[in-house]
């Protein structure tokens, strides 16, 4: 017989004397909430730790390369299999100078957590200050400037570098490496060590690199260099405004 609008619609396997399946009891709306923050929180962890890192560009030392309050993304994915290449683009993370590892401990617990937090999840403020920078020389390569047209010289060839953005004053005769003074421009010759790498800003005139404190002598054990386990990745794409590098 047709069942009556009223009537309720059973399994025809379903014995009549059966009990119907106890309901599963829900989760209270701010425990849901909270469980879902939680995955969410660990999802980005993942994404951060092993995919892509987001970070804020907070100097000018990358013009026009990259520009003030552009946010870029870094992975370290490249580096799995290979070491840093010459012109590679790269983030690394130190203390209040490079020779640092971290930031100085805190006393306050606010901030110690917050580092905490951003230290497990990538988001706001870590124990960490992040550099990008590009790399200019890599382990026992020698880095120096200037050949006679004002280049960068890496194991003796000179650079192509279309990315520099207003360099340092350079002219033959008039202020080069063999002037007193010498352009500031110049420096080295440096042999990168083991595990080290030489980088340079691509705003050449406004960045604090590895040739910083060497720019106007030929002296080579002045050079602030990176070491390889500080690198967190290498800058892939530019996240907003959006676009490569």
């Amino acid at each position: 017989m047709p069942a009556s609008q009223g009537d309720a619609l059973h399994d025809p396997e379903e014995s009549a004397g059966e009990a119907p399946a106890p309901r599963r009891r829900q989760l209270p709306l701010v425990l849901a909430v909270l469980g879902n923050l939680v995955v969410a929180l660990v999802m980005v962890s993942l994404v951060q730790a092993f995919l892509v890192r987001v970070h804020n560009v907070a100097s000018g030392s990358m013009e026009q390369t990259l520009a003030v309050s552009d946010r870029v993304l870094s992975s370290d994915l490249p580096y799995l299999s290979s070491s840093p290449q010459l012109g590679d683009v790269i983030i690394f993370g130190h203390g209040l100078t490079w020779n640092d590892e971290a930031l100085p401990a805190t006393d306050d617990p606010v901030e110690g957590a917050a580092r905490l937090f951003g230290d497990i999840t990538g988001i706001g403020t870590s124990s960490r200050v992040y550099t990008v920078k590009r790399v200019l020389g890599r382990p026992g390569d020698q880095v120096s400037c200037c050949d006679a047209n004002g280049r960068v010289v890496v194991n003796g060839m000179a650079m192509v570098e279309p990315y520099v953005y207003e360099d340092l004053p350079f002219e033959v005769g008039v202020l080069d490496c063999s002037t007193t003074p010498a352009s500031a421009r110049c420096f080295g010759p440096v042999t990168v060590p083991r595990d080290s790498y030489f980088v340079l800003g691509d705003h050449r005139s406004n960045s604090a690199d590895s040739a910083a404190q060497c720019r106007g002598n030929r002296r080579s054990e002045c050079a602030t260099l990176v070491p390889a386990a500080r690198i967190t990745g290498k800058v892939i794409a530019k996240a907003w405004p959006p676009g490569p590098i």
